[in-house]
């Protein structure tokens, strides 16, 4: 069966396709640093060497040149790396001098006086574009962390703020991500799983590896307002490189799961600079999705972030500041 044609409609005397204006794209999922900053002597292992030097938003509108399904890059989200107020203030000032980068997802203590962290963010430079917090999940020994009642009274203070919580788990978070993030919907929080909840993509993955993690995402998805981050994907495979069939099964889960309109487009870069590019990232999510109405791919590529992180609507794409 021929794929659908959603991106035009059929005009004119001899049917000939009309393309649609394609409203521009949102990278969901972004970092920005300087290996010099504290916290960020992380990159100097050896197997980071990609990626150990500073990245400015000029690089990531270098990178990102070309655009996602067709359509250019018309705001980003820049993500916390490390776990500082210091590089959250830092990036809600670099936000607030260019205006591609739409929002912040920043680091607070969620074990403390979270509201207090939040009036210090916010008070400085950027701070209206503070529009989520992210904690490294990923790297406490604890699996259980995220339901840790000091951790859920900080949740509920994010909700209560109008914040979006990033969550970052691998496979053995996962199980207490979902659980958590049911808890903290409960009050409304919007529960965003940062790069898919790290599927193992690799070649030569074990079996049965992602019958478990669909499992969880479809857990997860079932939770209200939760939303999902096709990123960052490909960006751990190291050596072995990816499986193509996995990565093409990891995007049929996810838009299975949560759908174009809770499913949002990131790059992860530069992480992703590991393994592959922005470019190899986003025509991959792009050639798998063109059977998606226009609406449904507007949404994947731009509406999903914008409504999570409650991102201004914008229509135009944004150039280069002098």
């Amino acid at each position: 069966m021929a794929p659908a044609e959603p991106a035009g409609v059929r005009g004119g005397e001899g049917g000939s396709f009309q393309r649609l204006p394609q409203t521009p794209a949102v990278d969901a999922h972004h970092h920005l640093w300087d290996p010099a900053d504290p916290g960020q002597d992380w990159l100097a292992a050896p197997e980071h060497a990609a990626i150990d030097r500073t990245f400015t938003a000029a690089d990531l509108r270098e990178a990102a040149g070309g655009g996602v399904d067709g359509r250019p890059l018309g705001a980003a989200v820049v993500v916390q790396s490390v776990c500082t107020l210091q590089e959250s203030r830092a990036l809600l000032a670099t936000a607030a001098a260019d205006p591609l980068l739409a929002g912040v997802v920043g680091w607070v203590d969620l074990t403390a006086d979270v509201a207090g962290q939040l009036d210090l963010l916010r008070s400085g430079p950027g701070g209206d574009l503070l529009v989520g917090v992210r904690h490294l999940v990923q790297g406490e020994p604890d699996p259980g962390w995220v339901l840790r009642e000091d951790v859920q009274r900080g949740l509920r203070v994010l909700a209560e703020e109008g914040l979006a919580f990033d969550l970052l788990v691998r496979a053995p978070q996962r199980a207490a991500g979902v659980e958590g993030a049911r808890r903290a919907a409960e009050h409304g929080l919007v529960v965003v799983l940062d790069h898919a909840g790290k599927p193992d993509v690799r070649r030569g993955a074990p079996a049965g590896a992602l019958e478990a993690w669909a499992e969880q995402v479809r857990a997860l998805a079932a939770v209200d307002g939760s939303v999902c981050k096709a990123s960052g994907a490909l960006s751990e495979v190291g050596a072995a490189g990816w499986d193509d069939d996995a990565v093409r099964r990891v995007l049929d889960v996810l838009l299975d799961a949560f759908g174009p309109r809770r499913l949002a487009f990131g790059s992860d870069w530069p992480v992703c600079l590991l393994t592959s590019s922005w470019r190899e990232w986003a025509d991959l999510v792009t050639a798998h999705v063109q059977h998606l109405s226009q609406d449904e791919r507007d949404a994947l590529f731009g509406g999903a972030a914008r409504a999570a992180y409650r991102l201004a609507t914008s229509t135009d794409p944004v150039e280069e500041t002098p």
